[in-house]
């Protein structure tokens, strides 16, 4: 996994708002309804909501391909865009790299604190928290440590 998903979290934005900018996020978002994509194909998404300059696309674009979100590849006609992960492997890593960073502060409160967290959200998550946990107890006892 690569480690950088998480590094700008803001707690206080929605969505992916809290690790990516609003532009990032949307070129993503755009990214990941296409696959691959060039920066005019982006552009013309783009700017059904807004209005917004091809190389402010581009630079974006090109921000996102040093952070390892996005894969460049050159061809005759041009450069394409392409997201590397799907946006559930992004969501994801970003939700393991963020809870490694809670629990490193102290895992008791940590834990304690998503429990409570979650049974005021989704008090029904916790039934399926509670067979996760039963889960990775078996697979640790069987030694089959497979992700899932």
């Amino acid at each position: 996994m690569t480690k950088y998903r998480a590094n700008n979290f803001r707690s206080s934005k929605k969505g992916l708002g809290k690790v990516l900018g609003h532009l990032e996020e949307e070129i993503m978002e755009v990214l990941w309804k296409r696959g691959e994509s060039t920066g005019k194909e982006v552009l013309r998404d783009i700017r059904q909501n807004r209005d917004i300059a091809f190389t402010t696309v581009l630079t974006v674009l090109e921000r996102l391909t040093k952070k390892g979100l996005v894969k460049r590849t050159k061809g005759a006609a041009g450069n394409t865009f392409s997201p590397i992960l799907t946006k559930k492997e992004f969501t994801r890593e970003v939700s393991e790299e963020v809870l490694e960073g809670v629990v490193e502060l102290w895992k008791g409160s940590a834990v304690a604190s998503f429990v409570d967290i979650l049974a005021q959200r989704d008090p029904k998550e916790l039934d399926r928290l509670s067979r996760l946990i039963e889960e990775k107890k078996m697979e640790l006892e069987t030694g089959d440590t497979e992700t899932k």
